[in-house]
């Protein structure tokens, strides 16, 4: 695992967008696994900002969800659908054909689990994937004391995560649904490599423990410390509860420029 401190959320975006960039300049059509969510935003804000100079081609890039709303109407500007759509894939100017996400709306919905996990290794598995974190360390959906080898399947939400999403819905926690389809925490460790970024003091004790802590399903975060190319970027508050903060720095300051991140 690769820590990374940034000075704010915008150089944090910038470094994960300068990857995907490299990224698609060795594989144009590589499967960029997106997370929801504040966080990601700057991320997503350089990527578009560059292809829009036309120093990225993402024409034939391809855009995957980490997790849905289940039981949101179809087309509900808060779905992750939507939301990926608006903030991703429209402004990259990429057909809908390029995106892939869970039926949160099936009838079926453990069958829609089981189709997802299928789909996204039938189109060669995820080249990279963008991760939030959540205050209790949860990534995805996959909240504490989940197994470290699920896999894409539904879980309900615990009160917390229920809070912390109720700004996307008018504030009003009664408007967030209780459960979620998420990829399990061993669909995203296939992931190529993963890419966590984590911002402002209230994932301190998150980004803490994923980094430093022992791996255990309490933290579901701290996974990440058993694949073999996982990125955490933190900005100086994100931060601010590492140990090992200041050979973090050290690391990164003399690190081969060819080496990427």
């Amino acid at each position: 695992m690769e820590v990374v401190i940034v000075k704010d959320a915008k150089a944090g975006g910038e470094l994960i967008a300068g990857a995907i960039a490299d990224l698609l300049a060795r594989k144009p059509d590589a499967l960029l696994g997106v997370a929801t969510g504040s966080t990601p935003l700057p991320i997503y804000d350089a990527l578009i900002a560059r292809t829009g100079a036309g120093d990225v081609d993402a024409s034939r890039a391809r855009i995957c969800q980490l997790d849905e709303y289940v039981g949101l109407p179809a087309g509900h500007p808060e779905s992750y659908r939507a939301t990926v759509l608006r903030q991703v894939v429209e402004p990259l100017g990429l057909p809908e054909s390029q995106f892939m996400g869970p039926d949160g709306s099936a009838d079926d919905v453990q069958a829609a689990c089981e189709a997802y996990d299928k789909a996204l290794a039938e189109a060669g598995g995820v080249d990279l994937q963008i991760l939030g974190i959540g205050t209790d360390g949860h990534i995805g959906f996959n909240e504490p004391c989940s197994s470290l080898a699920s896999r894409t399947r539904i879980k309900t939400l615990i009160e917390q995560t229920r809070i912390d999403n109720a700004r996307f819905f008018d504030d009003d926690i009664d408007q967030v649904p209780h459960h979620v389809i998420t990829q399990g925490i061993g669909t995203i460790l296939d992931a190529r490599h993963l890419v966590l970024l984590a911002t402002g003091e209230g994932k301190a004790e998150a980004v803490a423990q994923t980094v430093e802590g022992p791996v255990s399903s309490l933290v579901p975060a701290s996974a990440l410390q058993l694949h073999r190319h996982a990125t955490v970027v933190v900005d100086e508050a994100a931060a601010s509860k590492l140990k090992l903060a200041d050979y973090f720095r050290h690391a990164f300051d003399n690190k081969p420029d060819w080496q990427g991140i």
